[in-house]
């Protein structure tokens, strides 16, 4: 869920089947229009679907908004695509779809699927290791490929896109189609296993992603320019493949919860609104599976417990946050809350 630059009027909420909805900033709104509707070409099985948008810097001049999906493939390719606005950003116009990057994928989970533009005004995708247990391909640890990655890619500047100064292997030929012959500039980080939501902090500007675990360890990451994250080899701040050696060299996360808290970590948002003054500075996430929401102190120390702030029953699945701050948890049965202080 999104609101567009500069405008605080609107709201447009991403479903998995290949629709964005838009309706007004308030409360008591009782209808919603579509933004956008590609179901004809996303494939939703598993964890696919349309995941993901963003917004151009400057929308809507130009009229652009970036999206991440999944397409019909073998079996399923995940897309960054390019859409247009005919109508003065009213509605995006689906024949205007431009291809910006694909990745074959190897399985239908761990898609990762979130995007968004950096305050270095690039754009951000996050990729997983294209599924199955424990990685069976080691993508996680192959930078030939964007799976298990972050991206930066520069879609204003370059045509469809350029490789930003600072990406950790800039110098090499791009991989258009996720796969290179030697290592792939577009990646930012590796090392991840489902970056499924990741976030900038708008004081900081530090990245933020929740990365989902295998089967004991969920973990909450600041990614940074050439970071390993350490999968497959290590899973949070565990070893993983002991046969490995586990070296210690990864970027540890700030911090991890084990399986008595939840089983799926949701990355949500630093909290720099105004309505909730004990909360700012706080970064804040949830779990999809247990439906507990978390925070920590956005200037910890690796390694710091999370602390659970509220049980909320939900399986929360994303977060949104609007353009002055304010917080919001979406709810995987298509509900909407949000994060109010207690009276």
């Amino acid at each position: 869920m999104k609101q567009a630059p500069g405008d605080a009027t609107r709201w447009f909420v991403v479903e998995k089947g290949g629709m964005v909805r838009v309706f007004a900033n308030d409360p008591d709104v009782l209808s919603s229009s579509v933004f956008l509707d590609i179901r004809g070409r996303v494939n939703a099985a598993g964890e696919g679907g349309l995941l993901g948008i963003a917004f151009h810097p400057n929308f809507p001049a130009p009229a652009y908004v970036y999206a991440s999906y999944t397409r019909n493939g073998s079996p399923l390719v995940s897309y960054v695509s390019r859409f247009s606005s005919t109508d003065g950003g009213l509605t995006l116009n689906a024949a205007s779809e431009v291809p910006i990057l694909t990745v074959s994928q190897p399985d239908t989970n761990h898609n990762g699927g979130d995007i968004a533009f950096g305050p270095d005004g690039y754009l951000y995708v996050g990729f997983g290791d294209g599924g199955g247990s424990g990685d069976p391909a080691g993508n996680g640890q192959n930078v030939t490929n964007i799976m298990g990655a972050m991206v930066r890619i520069d879609v204003i500047g370059g045509s469809p896109y350029a490789i930003p100064p600072g990406n950790p292997f800039e110098t090499n030929g791009v991989c258009p189609t996720g796969i290179g012959s030697s290592t792939c500039p577009e990646i930012f980080a590796w090392g991840l296993r489902n970056p499924w939501r990741f976030s900038f902090d708008q004081t900081t500007q530090n990245l933020w992603a929740g990365d989902v675990g295998q089967g004991s360890w969920e973990e909450i990451d600041i990614i940074r320019a050439g970071g390993n994250y350490g999968w497959n080899v290590r899973e949070g701040a565990h070893c993983f493949q002991p046969a490995t050696g586990c070296a210690t060299s990864f970027i540890d996360p700030v911090t991890e919860y084990g399986r008595g808290l939840g089983q799926s970590v949701t990355g949500g948002y630093v909290y720099r609104g105004s309505a909730i003054p004990d909360l700012v500075g706080w970064y804040l996430f949830g779990d999809f599976v247990s439906g507990r929401l978390f925070g920590v102190p956005a200037d910890s120390t690796a390694g710091i417990a999370p602390t659970v702030f509220a049980e909320t029953g939900l399986q929360i699945v994303s977060f949104g946050a609007a353009n002055n701050g304010d917080l919001f948890l979406l709810h995987f049965g298509g509900s909407i809350h949000q994060i109010v202080d207690l009276p």
